[in-house]
């Protein structure tokens, strides 16, 4: 007697079924919830204890250097360490898989690996983005609750202070997609990690021992000081305006993005 046939069911891969695969993915692992939590302490903690600072040391300052505070810059201030936490998260949720040997059987999967990258670049901005803005309100509401005992807060609605919010979070989010596309370029964790640092903090300084000629035509558009324009409540004479710098800092990682899509596309897993 001939065995019984076997009915098997194809199922179409889809873009929506990658993102659904890449979110499960993404939740899983216990390095989103850790670096996510420390994003999130660093933005709001830090942002609590430098305006407790201001409210602490109030009593002594001069009248010129309490002119000199900015409240809201303040309060915000934790998101500086906090982009290297959403930026390592954006490395790991990349070489994790190379380095488990997972991205093959994705890959194997999902044969014209480019809906992967879309999928994991489109789950990783949703969380981020979500994660990082409500941070960056909370940081805020948070310091001008506290800084208003010395009546120096500011409101949402003040000139500019939205946007900058607002922009503090879209900063992280797109620090963490620069992270995402160096670790398909990189595949290597550490080696990945390092070139984000040395991106979004050792050119900065690199640009700052520049001769002033030359800094004032390069240090504005390196990509973390473009990024973090939009991040300023009052903008440096030199430095780009808010949107414009962005704007460039978004290039520069779409630019990476497409090197992330040749090297997916070209390269073993």
């Amino acid at each position: 007697m001939s065995a019984p046939a076997i009915s098997v069911t194809q199922v179409r891969v889809t873009q929506r079924r990658v993102l659904t695969s890449e979110w499960i993915k993404l939740r899983s692992l216990r390095s989103t919830v850790f670096t996510m939590v420390a994003a999130i302490g660093m933005t709001i903690g830090l942002g609590l204890l430098f305006s407790s600072f201001v409210v602490a040391r109030w009593g002594s300052l001069t009248p010129a250097e309490r002119a000199g505070i900015d409240p809201t810059s303040f309060s915000l201030r934790g998101a500086f360490l906090a982009q290297l936490a959403v930026g390592v998260l954006g490395v790991l949720a990349i070489t994790g898989e190379y380095s488990t040997g997972m991205i093959r059987a994705t890959l194997s999967a999902v044969p014209r690996r480019l809906p992967v990258l879309w999928a994991k670049l489109g789950v990783f901005t949703v969380v981020a983005a979500v994660t990082s803005i409500a941070a960056s309100f909370v940081a805020f509401l948070g310091g001008q609750a506290i800084m208003s005992a010395k009546h120096v807060g500011v409101s949402l609605g003040a000139h500019d202070v939205l946007r900058v919010v607002i922009g503090t979070g879209l900063y992280l989010t797109v620090v963490g997609l620069l992270g995402m596309a160096l670790g398909f370029i990189i595949r290597n964790t550490a080696g990945a990690i390092t070139a984000l640092f040395g991106i979004l903090l050792i050119l900065p300084v690199l640009g700052e021992v520049l001769p002033p000629d030359w800094a004032k035509d390069v240090v504005p558009y390196l990509p973390s000081n473009a990024g973090q324009a939009v991040t300023a409540l009052h903008p440096d004479a030199n430095s780009l305006a808010p949107w414009t710098g962005f704007a460039l800092f978004v290039g520069y990682v779409i630019i990476a993005v497409i090197g992330a899509a040749i090297s997916l596309r070209r390269r073993d897993a």
